[in-house]
């Protein structure tokens, strides 16, 4: 999902100079909503153009992507999410409940007397007001803790982003985390994109160990052995660790 927190980031990321940029960490960017998963691009930056207008080069980032993508972003929303759970597990037994009431008054409205029938229509009503009521708070909730990693992954990776354009000759940085006409792209080729390089350079200063990688399974031989019977209840096995599919810093 595309989100406007992007496009206010933007503002507060490039309409700045590279000196107040330095200092992005002490800054409060505006984030009116909440960010949203996106796949990373492994392109790197391109050599300078020697056609580029007035000899500037030009590059772009995906913003959202370099947020989601780094290490960083990675534990700390997958950390979110497991905090979340709960919450989805509520609101899903709420919504059961509210199916199975009008379950019940499709199959049983001609057996009910008019009574039975407009209490059970007025607790349906109450119960599914309810539901809304805690689907919406649950959501400005979680939005406003994705917009609080978001915010705090972006004062520290401005700086990262302003290093490593003057770095490189970069006269401008563009964003493409919305496509035109809602982004100011209309296109770009991919080589001229830092965000793989811009995700990389921020994993090394932040420190932050990438994902663990599943393990992988056990090869299985050519003969089939039958297996010896159970003794004991076997462990629940672990949730997964989330697999790190970025390029090794550069």
């Amino acid at each position: 999902m595309k989100n406007k927190f992007v496009r206010m980031l933007l503002v507060v990321v490039f309409a700045l100079p590279a000196a107040a940029l330095a200092q992005a960490g002490n800054t409060e960017p505006a984030l009116p909503s909440a960010p949203s998963a996106a796949n990373t691009a492994a392109t790197t930056a391109a050599t300078p153009d020697p056609n580029a207008a007035g000899g500037v080069r030009i590059g772009t980032i995906n913003i959202e992507q370099a947020i989601f993508a780094s290490n960083e972003g990675q534990r700390d929303f997958e950390a979110l999410s497991k905090k979340l759970e709960p919450k989805q597990t509520e609101l899903k037994t709420q919504n059961d409940e509210v199916e199975n009431l009008k379950k019940q008054l499709n199959t049983q409205s001609d057996k009910l007397t008019e009574e039975s029938r407009n209490s059970l229509v007025k607790q349906i009503e109450q119960k599914q007001k309810a539901l809304e009521r805690a689907v919406q708070d649950a959501r400005d909730d979680a939005q406003g803790q994705q917009n609080e990693i978001a915010q705090r992954i972006l004062q520290k990776m401005a700086p990262v982003i302003v290093k490593y354009a003057g770095d490189k000759g970069f006269g401008a940085i563009l964003d493409t985390s919305n496509p035109w006409p809602q982004g100011p792209v209309l296109w770009a080729a991919p080589s001229v994109d830092i965000t793989r390089a811009v995700v990389d350079a921020y994993n090394v200063q932040s420190g932050v160990p990438a994902p663990a990688k599943p393990a992988a399974k056990p090869a299985t031989s050519g003969t089939v052995t039958k297996p010896a019977p159970a003794t004991s209840k076997p462990t629940t096995a672990a949730n997964k660790p989330q697999t790190n599919t970025q390029s090794s810093p550069k």
